[in-house]
Formats: C-alpha cells, sequence, structure tokens
C-alpha cells in the first residue's frame, strides 16, 4: 500500500486537446474549465490571433487562437472546437483549440525537454513532451504563452 502511494504521488495530470494535428497538453490543475464556443466581441487592434473577448458568467474572458499563436494557422472552427479557460493572474484567458483529447497520467521523470522547433511549433512555448505508447504530446507553457498575450494586450489597450 505505501508503495503504491508513493508511485502515484508524482503523478502529474496532462489536460490534452488538439491544435490542428499537434496534440498538447498542459497540467490539468491550471484549467479552469472547458467550454464550447460562444458569441465573442472582436477587439479592434487586437493581434491576429486575440479572437475576441466574451461574458463568462460576469468574467470577462479573452479568447485567444492557440493555432495562430503557435504559428500553426488559425484553428477550423467544427463542432469539436472548444475554449480551455484559463486561471491567470489578475485575468482569465481562452484557449481555442481544435479539439478536447484525454487526460493522460505522466509521470514527471518521462518528461524529456522540448525539441526547438517542434512539427514546426515554436520550441519556447513548451516545457517538454510526452511520450505515450503511440503518441507524442507537446507539453505546453501556459506561462510563456500568457506572458507574450499580457503583453500585447496591455499594448492594444493603451491605444
Amino acid at each position: 500500500m505505501a508503495e503504491q502511494s508513493k508511485l502515484t504521488k508524482n503523478i502529474i495530470e496532462l489536460a490534452t486537446f488538439y491544435v490542428g494535428h499537434a496534440l498538447c497538453g498542459m497540467d490539468i490543475l491550471k484549467v479552469q474549465e472547458i467550454n464550447k464556443l460562444m458569441e465573442m466581441t472582436k477587439v479592434p487592434q487586437a493581434p491576429d490571433y486575440m479572437v475576441g473577448i466574451l461574458n463568462l458568467r460576469g468574467q470577462i474572458v479573452t479568447i485567444i487562437d492557440l493555432g495562430q499563436k503557435l504559428g500553426l494557422g488559425n484553428v477550423e472552427i467544427s463542432n469539436e472546437s472548444r475554449n480551455i479557460i484559463i486561471n491567470a493572474p489578475g485575468e482569465h484567458v481562452g484557449l481555442l483549440v481544435s479539439r478536447i483529447s484525454d487526460v493522460v497520467m505522466a509521470d514527471p521523470d518521462r518528461i524529456e525537454p522540448a525539441p526547438a522547433n517542434m512539427s514546426g511549433i515554436q520550441g519556447s512555448f513548451f516545457t517538454g513532451v510526452y511520450k505515450t505508447e503511440n503518441k507524442l504530446i507537446g507539453i505546453l507553457d501556459i506561462k510563456e504563452v500568457l506572458r507574450i498575450e499580457s503583453d500585447n494586450l496591455n499594448r492594444g489597450l493603451e491605444r
């Protein structure tokens, strides 16, 4: 019994999702919620990857097209598209993704460093990669994605 808890203690749960054909993941604890697309309001002079903002139960959420942000082209809107709402310091941000995949139990010791260029995606947006039996999951560096986003959002608001 003690061995079992020792083994499961370090496991992290990755919420995985597709951006185009790229399988990405992030620590599930960073996810506030996942929802279907809702009506968004465009933000004038916002960066191309900022799809718009939406009102989620009284909270203003900035929606980022994660495909555009990662350099993979726009996320194609379909019935499977979702917004992954992230708890970011001082703001709520939604990541528009192609579709949601599984929750993967990951051993942090098996996470490998991210290559500099992963499937055409800028490596700086990833903390590492995790290999399952048949998949390679790019682990998204949410702080990096949001750090750049906060800088651009603030610049857009100053105009």
